[in-house]
């Protein structure tokens, strides 16, 4: 069974997220929440899991679990974006609107991902 070109997109995102968090590390601890530890580890480590769960998608074998993975992950992410809309500072200069928007968005990456179980 071939997969469709947009599943290897949905992959090349997730590998070229990852690695901008070690590329541009400062972007992403600018909105770590406070309440989290360790806010440097956990930029690296969830660099290092999207960069993995990408090339999973790329396997047939590894493509399930991956996309559960994926989505769990979206769904932890979503501490960030609730964080980013608590204040100015955590919001880190984007306006509300474009917070708002990012929630449904990140729902919809759920449903892309989920679509190729």
């Amino acid at each position: 069974m071939s997969s469709p070109w947009n599943l290897y997109l949905m992959a090349a995102i997730y590998i070229f997220s990852g690695l901008m968090h070690f590329i541009k590390p400062k972007l992403y601890l600018r909105v770590m929440p406070r309440y989290l530890p360790n806010h440097k580890a956990l930029v690296y480590l969830s660099g290092v899991a999207e960069i993995l769960l990408g090339i999973g998608l790329c396997f047939v074998t590894l493509r399930a679990f991956s996309i559960y993975a994926i989505i769990l992950m979206l769904a932890i992410f979503l501490m960030v974006h609730f964080y980013m809309l608590s204040g100015e500072k955590a919001s880190t200069g984007i306006p509300k609107w474009i917070l708002i928007l990012r929630i449904p968005l990140q729902f919809g990456l759920m449903y892309w991902a989920w679509v190729y179980l």
